[in-house]
């Protein structure tokens, strides 16, 4: 999900700045003052804060430090746009089967209108906050500082345990994530495919490609019989402990493609695994969801149209889907967020028979990696590609959502457009193409212009050129 080299750097030097700037301001270091001043220009822009919960630190003065250090201007409101479809969204987490091999994911869905629901959580936990030091490879117990306190109160536009409601039966959607993500950080995508009728499984990857995850492990006899043993969780069973997978680096020489191309197969396999399970739900087949939510599982019985299923992922999960459509023919179609090739064996592109989609970012693509795609053009199946002026690769994941324009652009989380134009056009062109590849009824085909690229913001095809020596 995030390019790690720079990106670290930039992390870094924001985080010296910022100490400087935080320090100074409590006394307990000294810059002259034109030093400090440039200093603390540049430390209110960076997006990360190092400040204490501390009871004698005004909550007044934290909030405006951080209204202006992670925002970049002024205390303007940020988060996750809601959805715009007619339905109001309801969330919920499904594990089945505790073990590592078991499938995990995020429900997005149709449900009852209560404005009074608590909304989710964006980040679960602060285990993932760890997770995405590793990934960026900075200090954990810094970084859980700097992540809670920017990020840890932000909620998603779903409601938590919603009942379910749809007055038909529901397409569905199988969501991967990209490297260094988790189920949660794609709430404007999965939300708004929600409000518009479809049921979202996100999925959450074991394959050491996630910033973090998690499953179970029984517990042993001793810690059965040690009585002071805290407990996992008030939501899962007493027998079990959990246990946390973060995200695996390259080791010193080894070579990339043999992971990736690993981890893309089982990625693809646990998407469709995801897909197997919503189909027992779908079938009325009794399901013991381990993480014990508030959710009945049995109202979704016959809720499902599984003739009219699609898949749909971001960066590693753009690759992801692919797999997923050469493994899998219940997926009618798919379409591959600025989508991240390298993982894929050449040999798959030719046994691909859905229609495709790429959406990709103006920044992100280069030759080599659009060549790979242009192998999946076909004359008798439709594969599209449009790209999103003023885009980067974090266009789409939520995270740029919530930083302002000076931390954004530094960071690389926000491109020149508004990223809420960006992706209410990923969203319409998205919701276009599963229309007129799995058959529905709706109204998205207004949007179908944009599939080929017909928008002010929009490019038919790519910004990228491309040799035909390279195809």
């Amino acid at each position: 999900m995030f390019p790690q080299n720079r990106l670290q750097r930039r992390l870094c030097v924001c985080l010296f700045l910022y100490q400087l700037y935080y320090f100074k301001g409590r006394g307990i270091c000294s810059l002259p003052v034109s030093t400090h001043k440039q200093a603390s220009d540049v430390s209110n822009s960076s997006g990360l804060v190092f400040l204490k919960r501390r009871s004698n630190v005004d909550s007044e003065q934290r909030r405006h430090a951080l209204g202006f250090f992670a925002m970049g201007n002024t205390c303007s409101n940020l988060g996750i746009p809601p959805a715009k479809g007619p339905n109001a969204v309801g969330c919920t987490d499904f594990m089945m089967d505790h073990t590592a091999q078991g499938s995990f994911f995020r429900l997005y869905y149709p449900c009852q209108e209560n404005e009074k629901a608590e909304k989710a959580d964006w980040v679960p936990c602060v285990e993932y906050f760890n997770g995405l030091a590793d990934f960026l490879k900075i200090n954990r117990a810094l970084s859980e500082r700097i992540f809670n306190y920017l990020f840890g109160s932000f909620k998603i536009p779903a409601s938590v345990d919603a009942p379910f409601k749809s007055s038909e039966k529901c397409p569905v959607v199988i969501f991967s994530h990209g490297l260094g993500a988790f189920r949660t950080l794609y709430s404007a995508i999965c939300a708004e495919l929600a409000s518009q009728g479809f049921i979202v499984a996100s999925v959450e990857h074991r394959d050491q490609s996630a910033a973090a995850t998690y499953y179970f492990r029984e517990k042993t006899e001793s810690e059965k019989a040690n009585k002071n043993e805290p407990k996992t969780s008030t939501s899962t069973q007493d027998n079990l402990v959990r246990e946390w997978m973060y995200y695996r680096n390259l080791q010193h020489g080894e070579s990339e493609f043999p992971l990736r191309n690993k981890q893309v197969k089982q990625r693809a396999d646990e998407c469709i695994l995801a897909l197997d399970r919503l189909t027992e739900i779908n079938s009325g087949t009794p399901v013991q969801n381990v993480l014990q939510t508030q959710f009945d599982w049995t109202t979704l019985e016959n809720s499902m149209d599984l003739c009219r299923t699609a898949a749909v992922g971001h960066s590693f999960g753009g690759a992801t889907v692919i797999e997923a459509l050469c493994k899998e023919v219940k997926f009618k179609c798919g379409v591959a967020l600025d989508s991240w090739m390298f993982p894929l064996d050449d040999e798959i592109f030719p046994r691909v028979k859905q229609p495709i989609f790429f959406i990709n970012s103006e920044k992100f693509q280069w030759a080599g990696n659009i060549s790979r795609m242009k192998k999946l053009e076909s004359a008798v199946i439709q594969r599209k590609m449009i790209t999103i002026r003023g885009t980067v690769h974090q266009s789409f994941p939520d995270f740029t959502f919530l930083t302002g324009n000076w931390i954004g652009k530094l960071m690389k989380l926000k491109g020149e457009i508004d990223p809420e134009i960006a992706i209410d056009l990923c969203n319409k062109a998205t919701l276009a193409f599963l229309q007129r590849h799995l058959g529905l009824q709706k109204n998205f085909n207004q949007w179908d212009p944009l599939i080929d690229g017909q928008d002010d913001n929009l490019i038919q095809g790519t910004n990228i050129t491309v040799l035909q020596s390279s195809m």
